[in-house]
């Protein structure tokens, strides 16, 4: 089903920039809101293993405009099924709509996928601004009456078609999906849900931030390399580094990873400085500061 969802969390974008990867060649459908040159990086197959993003043609300012063209398009071809003058079947509707926001589709899990692992100042602040310009496209599409009503005829007519049983479940996935994102509800309450898929946009993508910026911050820093018995020599070699690189000559930095346990616990012997290394990690988010996600989860769960 390709509608916009951004991912939120590392492993959510890992898979989705190996899906990515396998995205054939896409051609432009219309005029572009940017320049070809901007965006042209996301037009062409890679020809790096696994079609793996070139990222070193993408450019930070490349993202806006790729995104702003992938959505335009996704307009156009989401109008012409709606306005197919033909009666509803699988082919001009379900798979018409598969097929439809491939550019879109690609640029969000290339950029997703970065800004989860390696981010700076601009793309924090494209990720703020795309994110609820994606829920509103998204919901421009689920809430979309006269598309739900070819779908859901769809769904009512298909058990008479000659398909197969994957194009079956084709059909219920996105009917679940419509109903599940409020296709059934009153144009008033429509209109409540898009405010609050648009809040909740802006609030996961600060989370996100927080997240990885918290992480990238934090460290549990040593003295000594004794207290770093039973790691290997290249852990605590790196351990060095980190402490280097932060300043803090002839100590040891542990980086904390943005995973829900850290691997260094498993072969430190010392068991004070496993005890700092797991809290340290456990109050990620919540130890005051810019990066504090706790107001933040507080909103999310209003």
């Amino acid at each position: 089903v390709s509608l916009p969802k951004p991912p939120t969390t590392t492993v959510t974008a890992l898979m989705v920039l190996v899906s990515a990867c396998a995205q054939p060649e896409i051609k432009p459908l219309m005029d572009k809101p940017g320049t070809e040159m901007d965006i042209a990086p996301f037009f062409t197959e890679s020809p790096l293993p696994f079609n793996y993003p070139q990222f070193n043609l993408i450019r930070d300012t490349d993202y806006r405009p790729a995104f702003a063209q992938g959505m335009a398009e996704q307009r156009v071809e989401v109008d012409v099924i709606v306005n197919n003058v033909e009666p509803p079947n699988f082919e001009n509707t379900v798979v018409a709509l598969e097929r439809s926001g491939r550019l879109l589709e690609r640029v969000q899990r290339i950029f997703f996928s970065l800004v989860s692992a390696n981010t700076n100042d601009l793309l924090d602040e494209i990720q703020s601004e795309i994110a609820p310009k994606l829920s509103g496209h998204s919901d421009e599409i689920l809430l979309n009456s006269a598309l739900f009503a070819r779908i859901k005829n769809v769904r009512e007519t298909h058990e008479a078609l000659p398909l197969d049983e994957e194009s079956r479940r084709l059909i219920e996935e996105y009917y679940t999906d419509f109903v599940r994102a409020g296709a059934l509800l009153s144009d008033k309450d429509k209109q409540r849900l898009r405010n609050i898929n648009g809040e909740l946009a802006t609030l996961q993508a600060k989370f996100s931030q927080n997240v990885l910026s918290e992480v990238n911050k934090s460290a549990v820093v040593v003295d000594t390399r004794d207290e770093l018995l039973g790691l290997p020599d290249a852990e605590i070699a790196a351990a060095g580094d980190a402490a280097t690189a932060r300043k803090l000559d002839g100590k040891y930095a542990i980086p904390l990873l943005n995973t829900s346990a850290q691997p260094t616990l498993a072969s430190l012997q010392n068991r004070a400085l496993r005890q700092r290394l797991l809290e340290a990690s456990l109050t990620r988010g919540s130890q005051g500061g810019d990066f504090d996600n706790r107001n933040v989860i507080t909103q999310i769960a209003k």
